[in-house]
C-alpha cells in the first residue's frame, strides 16, 4: 500500500518545480485546448509498470492498454474549448462462432474393415453475442494549473444477449438397433457443456439454450480532478451520484432426452429466472454504462 501511495504521488508530483508553467521547455501546452479530442484508459497498468521499478516484482511485463471496466466500451470526449468537453462512450459488438466436428455414427449397422474408415456423422455448435453500450455527456473544467476539477452529467444504456444453438449428427432413437441415446462421450461438444440432465434426472443434451437480454439505463452527475503530468497527458479519477435501472429477462434451455415407460425421445424448454435492479447512489465505476473508472489515463490529441 505504501508503495503504491508513493507512485501516485511521485506521477503528480515528478514535475512539480514547474507546476505553474502551462507549456513546456518546448513550447508544448499541457492543457487541453478546442477542437482536441482525447481518449481515457485504466491507469493502473502504467502506475504498476512504473511502480515494479521499485522492486515490487522482478517480473516487469510492459503495460497494456485496458478498457476501464468490464463493459468494454470506448471511452472518449472532444473538447468544444479549453473548459467545456462533450463526453462519450460506445461499443457495438456482434459476434458469431461456428464449429463443426464429425463423431462416430452410433446408428451405422456394420462395423468398417481395414483401411475403410468408420461411418461419421457431423455436430454442429454455433454461438452468438450481441453487446451495445451508449453514453453521451457533458463535462465542464476549472483550475488554472495542471490540476483541473472536472464535473458534469452524462446518460447511457447497455444491452446484452447469448445464444448457443446444438445440432447433432445422432438423432436420438431409444428403439433402434443399435440403439442411439444421449451419450458424453458421443454428443460432447463444447467441453461437455450441452450435456446435462432433465427434470426428471435423466441425461439430456441441449438444443438451444438462450440468455436473457440484460438492459441497463443510468444517469449520473460526476466530479473529480485531473493532473497533466506532461503536455496533453493527465491521470485523473472522479466520483459520481445518480439514477440506474437494470434489468435481466428469462433465459431459455431447450433440451432433448429419453425418458417415460417406454422409452421415447422428449423435449423440454426450461426458463430461468429474471431479475431488475434499481440504484440511486454514489459511484466510482459506474457498472450500468461503463463510461467511468476508478482512475484513468487520458490522452489528448
Amino acid at each position: 500500500m505504501k508503495k503504491s501511495i508513493a507512485v501516485v504521488a511521485m506521477a503528480f508530483g515528478v514535475t512539480s518545480a514547474f507546476a505553474q508553467d502551462l507549456t513546456s521547455k518546448k513550447g508544448e501546452p499541457f492543457l487541453p485546448e478546442a477542437g482536441e479530442y482525447a481518449i481515457s484508459v485504466d491507469a493502473n497498468p502504467f502506475l504498476n509498470y512504473v511502480g515494479n521499478f521499485f522492486g515490487k516484482t522482478n517480473n516487469n511485463t510492459a503495460p497494456t492498454f485496458n478498457f476501464l471496466n468490464n463493459n468494454f466500451v470506448i471511452t472518449g470526449k472532444k473538447f468544444k474549448d479549453a473548459t467545456n468537453a462533450y463526453r462519450a462512450s460506445v461499443r457495438l459488438g456482434f459476434d458469431n462462432t461456428s464449429t463443426k466436428t464429425m463423431t462416430a455414427d452410433r446408428a451405422a449397422t456394420t462395423a468398417a474393415t481395414f483401411p475403410d474408415l468408420p461411418a461419421m456423422v457431423e455436430n454442429k455448435h454455433s454461438s452468438s453475442n450481441t453487446n451495445i453500450g451508449i453514453s453521451v455527456g457533458i463535462e465542464k473544467r476549472r483550475g488554472k494549473t495542471r490540476l483541473q476539477g472536472v464535473y458534469g452529467a452524462e446518460a447511457g444504456i447497455f444491452m446484452g444477449s447469448n445464444k448457443d444453438k446444438y445440432t447433432y449428427g445422432n438423432e436420438l432413437n431409444p428403439t433402434g438397433t443399435p440403439a442411439v441415446v444421449v451419450s458424453a462421450a458421443g454428443d460432447g461438444m463444447n467441453g461437455n457443456a450441452n450435456i446435462t440432465t432433465d427434470t426428471y434426472g435423466n441425461a439430456a443434451r441441449v438444443t438451444l439454450r438462450k440468455s436473457g437480454t440484460s438492459l441497463s439505463i443510468g444517469v449520473r452527475g460526476f466530479v473529480g480532478a485531473e493532473y497533466f503530468v506532461a503536455p496533453k497527458i493527465s491521470i485523473g479519477g472522479e466520483f459520481g451520484w445518480g439514477i440506474g435501472f437494470g434489468m435481466s429477462g428469462k433465459s431459455k434451455t431447450t433440451t432433448e432426452s429419453i425418458g417415460g415407460a417406454t422409452p421415447a425421445v422428449g423435449e423440454q424448454t426450461v426458463e430461468g429466472a429474471k431479475s431488475s435492479t434499481f440504484m440511486l447512489d454514489t459511484d466510482n465505476m459506474n457498472t450500468f454504462f461503463g463510461p467511468s473508472g476508478t482512475l484513468r489515463l487520458n490522452l489528448h490529441f
